[in-house]
């Protein structure tokens, strides 16, 4: 694995701050079964069956199954899993472009799965919007246009519509490009105008299902870390669907691992890595460098007896990666804190110990 992929950014997690005690995404119980009779399924001892289970016995598939999680403001959250895990059907029963068979989802406190056709137009148009692997760009419309046509969907003037269409276009580095058609354009470059169009409506919460999927490796992680400039810069609250684990541990403040419908395990990248929930987490991060995703949190010791405590400060969210040179460099044990509170001390050998350890066969 390219140590260079993941890359995440322990700054960039760390100024994560919640806006208020209401998330921007709340998902409870949701379930979507497909097949004959799905309906019946609920609230029986079916529903409790195996997919694989259900399927023979039914004829149906439970696609998403009793999943609950939240979303804070301002957060990544990714949705990862193999293909046929849920993960694409999840982020559809989101903006209800699949209705669900049970459960509530909530975006920025409004009811998505309780709104009438003309609230959830309004929802979709206002609150959120999504970045899809095939582009979807309008091809007998310039960029610019291309840009401005959620606005222009809102019933927005054209003035105002072109002006903001044209900040997104400098947003996501298109300067130049305002009059190009998206035929003209590299894949890269298309994405770009599909992130500027989500991003001209100014949502509440932006929806990436699996979007750079399609692009060469090279371009993928020039996206990413697109992705990751404009989330500095706008601070939206992201929820990004991907197969990728590298992705996954790149982009996300969090990450929710599916297997066959159902969560596997939600946690940071560091926790992910360092406690896998079974077997099938412990696979997927079987060869992630974890230097690259820990962080001091998972190196720290306590002091020695006798040992001496003047050594340099860290906090305790620093990745191990980002955190070693000056480990290394100094002559006593960095000190660890989280916030004001003192958790211990890591010093060259607690470091090299991580480092060793993913060299190791």
């Amino acid at each position: 694995m390219s140590a260079s992929v993941i890359e995440p950014t322990s700054s960039r997690r760390a100024a994560r701050q919640e806006d208020g005690n209401r998330p921007a995404l709340k998902v409870e119980g949701l379930w979507k079964i497909f097949g004959p009779k799905a309906d019946k399924i609920l609230g029986t001892p079916d529903a409790q069956l195996s997919r694989k289970e259900l399927q023979s016995k039914t004829g149906c598939l439970a696609a998403v199954k009793d999943v609950s999680f939240e979303v804070a403001r301002g957060e990544v959250f990714v949705v990862m899993g193999l293909s046929g895990s849920g993960k694409s059907t999840l982020v559809r029963l989101l903006t209800r472009l699949i209705e669900p068979s049970a459960g509530t989802v909530t975006i920025d406190g409004e009811d998505v799965t309780q709104a009438s056709k003309t609230k959830l137009r309004t929802l979709r148009r206002n609150h959120m919007a999504m970045v899809f692997q095939q582009f979807g760009l309008l091809p007998h419309r310039k960029v610019i246009d291309n840009v401005a046509y959620g606005l222009e969907v809102r019933g927005e003037g054209k003035a105002a519509r072109l002006a903001r269409a044209q900040e997104m276009v400098d947003l996501v580095g298109l300067s130049g490009y305002e009059r190009s058609f998206p035929d003209q354009l590299s894949g890269g470059m298309q994405q770009r105008v599909g992130l500027a169009r989500a991003l001209a409506v100014d949502p509440e919460v932006l929806l990436f299902d699996e979007p750079f999927s399609a692009l060469d490796p090279l371009i993928r992680r020039d996206m990413q870390n697109e992705v990751c400039r404009l989330h500095e810069e706008v601070g939206k609250t992201m929820i990004f669907i991907t197969h990728d684990l590298q992705e996954a541990l790149k982009l996300g403040d969090r990450i929710l691992i599916m297997r066959d419908g159902e969560i596997v395990q939600i946690g940071t990248p560091a926790e992910v890595v360092a406690n896998p929930a079974d077997d099938y987490v412990r696979d997927f991060v079987s060869e992630v460098p974890r230097s690259h995703v820990l962080t001091l949190r998972y190196v720290v010791r306590p002091p020695r007896p006798g040992e001496e405590l003047d050594g340099p400060v860290m906090q305790a969210d620093r990745i191990v990666r980002d955190a070693a040179q000056q480990v290394l460099r100094s002559s006593q044990p960095v000190r660890v804190f989280d916030g004001e509170d003192f958790l211990g001390v890591v010093d060259d050998d607690d470091i090299l110990r991580v480092v060793v350890a993913e060299e190791a066969p």
